[in-house]
């Protein structure tokens, strides 16, 4: 499973070392983010390498999950109700409606929600410290953090499937 690890860095040349190090141990450029404060977002951080700002993506599959599962409820209880006369078919027409309207309405609200490892270091950021996010498998995680934390970066509280970060 593809785990999340967050680094902090003092300065763009730190971070810059940081993703190097991680890169040399096998992390792949794609699995590499930083996350910074706005103005130094703007400034110094390449655009590929900003992590989205906000929970949309969790939320969306949060709201799947949740939709779906209202929507079958709602399609089996009409089920026994004799006079609606929802068949199967409706039943399982409910749970994919009931999971795309989830889908969307958590999206929306999500989009709105800084994502977790800004909330969660919300100081760090806002001192000015860029924030290096490595995912990759426990090996893999293991290797970068030595040669991360080799290079002067320090590694935060933070250890979550990247599918729910």
């Amino acid at each position: 499973m593809t785990r999340r690890h967050v680094f902090s860095t003092a300065n763009i040349d730190e971070a810059a070392q940081a993703m190097n190090r991680a890169r040399q141990a096998g992390i792949a450029n794609e699995n590499i983010s930083l996350i910074a404060r706005e103005d130094i977002e703007r400034q110094e951080l390449p655009d590929e390498r900003n992590e989205g700002a906000s929970d949309f993506y969790p939320a969306a599959l949060r709201g799947v999950g949740m939709g779906a599962g209202s929507g079958l409820l709602a399609g089996l209880i009409c089920l026994v109700i004799p006079p609606l006369g929802i068949t199967v078919a409706g039943a399982a027409a409910m749970t994919v409606a009931g999971a795309a309207v989830g889908a969307w309405t958590s999206a929306l609200a999500g989009s709105a929600v800084p994502d977790p490892i800004s909330r969660k270091f919300e100081d760090e950021i806002k001192s000015g410290r860029i924030l290096v996010v490595i995912d990759g498998d426990d090996d893999a995680l293991a290797t970068a953090a030595a040669a991360i934390e080799a290079g002067g970066a320090k590694q935060l509280p933070f250890d979550a499937p990247t599918a729910l970060t």
